[in-house]
């Protein structure tokens, strides 16, 4: 077999180290940015950088300086109260749903050996013996806690740093694109480098923890770690789904009311809905997704810790193998911080054109780094062969061929970011398309837009289909459990380029409500487009590793759960499977629908202020944004709980009364058909969203004969969008959620579900 050339002390020195890099790297970055003052300077005129070497546009227009610089700050200081006062509602409810999980938790963990304190036989070997069930409890109760903690906490870091980036930003577009392209960049790292550092570390803490109690009881060690995985992801389906319900509500009302009705521009201050629609950027686009991100990150980590602990690292007690994808983690934050320096550094974008391939070239950058990053810890971290846990037998594999399954995972990843790209950017012909069909009105756009949405899923799924062949044949489960972890390695680099799009589509908002220079306007919504196409990609990335990451907790259930053979052909597994694939489909009814709903009430808020307030149209009075903003707060707490209860509570109800043989067909249908609703409606929602942006722009002559701003083609655009605002932020990242959660509750819950599940078929 061999020994890892890494000994176990330089691993527990290198995994907290590159954390810590991280974190420091990410405080430099905030540190730069808050050298952008909110107050006017004289001395701020251009520097001869980045392609600007003019006055400020303010002192070449004759308009005030000063006036603009302190709206802008007055402006994002309403924006960041409204996201701070709905995420703390948000976690005041999420906060007692922690709890009473946790005690569930703790409760059904306990009673599978009658919350006995006696050592009982090991599941895997049953000649050892390991720690009790209780313990398990505890610690899973625990870890779920720990995660849930930290993915709260980036989602509320992410969404400070943005609003404190925000006007920054907008007042840097006054010296020219690079230097507005910079400052969200960086403050996109910011949030990147700090999610990702703190997720490995409270991880590696948490582990080495509980290695105190449980010894030398690693199977147990990495069971009870599963709950932080869980944690994560629970905290992320609310944030996302709650957060998605505000921001396209407002979205939605401000849209539809406002362009389409009383042909006013986006973010025009005279719209009541314009500060909830800003606030809702940040609740949604960023506080959801750091928490989706982390989620994701967690399980894949936990779900390779369970697979290694019952194969040959954890029989061993090969404490540098094992930690192979903590590793992986902590060379990536090192590759993704010499990618960031290309940014921001290295190559500077001095005009707009370069904007979107300046985020391209951190995608390629990175995936090339990493593969040169994963086979160095490959070589030095893992012995030359070794065998993994397959289903009951213990199979060979050499460790290029683990290297081979992390890099398919990676590589993967960039293709679904690629084709993402392809049908979500106007610069390609599906999206022109679509934009095309605006001319005979909003029906054809939505017909085009669905095509697209439908066929953009063909290659994104042979991608994840090769992925999965790949790395089970050459390492079983614990092979794709990598792959999933290879697609998230340069999760600080795709973090910071999916937060960099709603700080620019904020910094946009803000310059038109401060009333700047239309010149200003024209270059943030030159950087909000790349930043459009950029969300998408992040959401590419998000649905394909959710995938891998679910694919991988099932397996890891099936054998936990003592399942010899999913069989399709036996009626529980069959039923399961159908039942499985109706719940993307359920879910994605409940969340489209609290969106229409709550986006009614907006409607009818916005029509009153116009049609009441005296002077609103003219711009001589101020609209009431504060009803708006409380609108859009109590209709997504509210309306989060019914799809958050599905599921959380399908695998319990499922296990519990139909047994894990029914269960392992929901996760298997829930997976298969949630993939394809996920990436079909993120990337319809995306390409009507910049056919939309397409017209606006009006850049080709093609465009311009399409619009301008307010045109029957326009028009029709905007409905599209509207149309795919809550499919490309409420309903299509959700899913990805819904399908990981599932996987890592039924795993969490698996002994229990072993021991006592499947009452109904027991009682007939």
């Amino acid at each position: 077999m061999g020994a890892a050339i890494l000994p176990d002390l330089a691993t527990e020195i290198l995994i907290p180290v590159c954390a810590v890099v991280g974190i420091v790297f990410a405080l430099v970055q905030w540190l730069i940015v808050s050298r952008v003052k909110l107050s006017y300077d004289k001395s701020d005129a251009g520097d001869g950088k980045n392609g600007f070497t003019e006055a400020l546009i303010e002192e070449e227009e004759g308009i005030n300086g000063d006036s603009v610089v302190q709206k802008c700050a007055e402006i994002q200081n309403a924006i960041s109260e409204g996201a701070t006062s709905f995420l703390f509602t948000e976690y005041q409810y999420v906060g007692v749903f922690m709890v009473a999980f946790a005690i569930l938790i703790f409760v059904f963990l306990g009673s599978v050996e009658g919350f006995s304190t006696k050592s009982q036989a090991c599941t895997y070997d049953s000649s050892k013996q390991c720690k009790p069930a209780l313990a398990t409890a505890v610690f899973s109760t625990v870890s779920f806690l720990l995660g849930g903690i930290t993915s709260v906490l980036s989602g509320f870091l992410g969404m400070k740093i943005a609003t404190y980036a925000n006007a920054r930003t907008t007042l840097e577009a006054r010296k020219g694109v690079g230097k507005a392209f910079i400052t969200a960049f960086r403050s996109g790292a910011v949030m990147g480098f700090l999610l990702a550092a703190n997720g490995l570390l409270v991880l590696f803490i948490s582990i080495n923890l509980f290695k105190l109690y449980y010894g030398d009881d690693w199977e147990g060690l990495f069971e009870a770690i599963t709950g932080y995985g869980l944690g994560g992801s629970s905290m992320a389906l609310f944030g996302r789904v709650g957060g998605g319900i505000y921001t396209k509500a407002a979205d939605v009302g401000a849209d539809l009311v406002g362009k389409v009705e009383r042909n006013i521009p986006e973010d025009d201050p005279r719209n009541p809905a314009v500060i909830a629609d800003n606030v809702g950027d940040n609740v949604g686009d960023i506080a959801g997704m750091g928490s989706d991100l982390f989620g994701s990150y967690a399980e894949s980590s936990c779900a390779a810790l369970v697979v290694a602990s019952i194969s040959s690292f954890g029989i061993n007690h090969d404490l540098t193998a094992m930690l192979f994808p903590l590793l992986i983690s902590s060379v990536g934050i090192l590759v993704c911080l010499i990618t960031t320096l290309f940014a921001t550094d290295i190559f500077e974008v001095k005009t707009v054109k370069e904007i979107e391939p300046a985020l391209k070239k951190q995608l390629v950058i990175s995936t090339i780094l990493m593969t040169i990053g994963i086979a160095i810890v490959s070589w030095i971290a893992l012995p030359s062969s070794f065998t993994i846990f397959n289903f009951g037998v213990q199979k060979e594999v050499q460790f290029w061929q683990l290297f081979l399954c992390v890099a398919v995972g990676l590589w993967a990843g960039l293709i679904i970011g690629f084709v993402t790209e392809y049908y979500t950017s106007n610069a390609y012909s599906p999206v022109q398309d679509v934009a095309d069909s605006c001319r005979t009105g909003a029906a054809t756009n939505v017909i085009f837009g669905l095509a697209l949405g439908y066929k953009s899923v063909i290659i994104p799924i042979f991608a994840i289909a090769v992925s999965i062949f790949v790395s089970f044949s050459f390492a079983a489960m614990y092979g794709i459990a990598v792959a999933a972890l290879g697609m998230l390695s340069t999760i600080a680099t795709g973090l910071a380029i999916d937060a960099y799009g709603p700080i620019s589509d904020n910094a946009g908002g803000i310059a038109e409500m401060a009333g700047m220079s239309h010149r200003i306007r024209e270059r943030t919504d030159a950087l909000d487009a790349a930043g459009n196409t950029t969300a998408a990609i992040g959401k590419g990335f998000a649905i394909g590793s959710a995938a891998l990451v679910s694919l991988a907790l099932f397996g890891a259930f099936v054998s936990r759960a003592e399942i010899s053979t999913v069989d399709v052909l036996t009626p529980k597994v069959f039923i399961g499977l159908i039942v499985g694939a109706m719940l993307p489909y359920w879910f994605s009814a409940m969340t489209m629908k609290s969106v229409g709903s709550a986006a009614l009430k907006m409607v009818e808020e916005v029509r009153r202020q116009f049609n009441t307030i005296p002077g609103l149209m003219e711009g001589t009075t101020r609209p009431d944004y504060a009803t708006c903003v409380k609108i859009s707060t109590d209709a997504s707490i509210k309306e989060m709980i019914p799809p958050g209860a599905l599921v959380m509570l399908t695998p319990l109800i499922v296990g519990i009364f139909f047994g894990v043989e029914t269960l392992s067909g929901v996760l298997a249908g829930s997976l298969v058909s949630g993939v394809q609703i996920a990436i079909s409606a993120s990337n319809t929602g995306g390409a009507w969203d910049n056919a939309k942006k397409y017209i606006e722009a009006g850049v080709s002559n093609h465009a311009k004969s399409l619009g301008p701003k307010g045109s029957d083609a326009h028009k029709a655009a905007v409905i599209g969008d509207t149309i795919g605002d809550p499919l490309k932020d409420t309903s299509g990242p959700s899913l990805n959620i819904l399908i990981k959660l599932m996987a890592v509750e039924s795993l969490v819950f698996a002994p229990f579900f072993a021991a006592h599940g499947g009452l109904l078929f027991k009682i007939f």
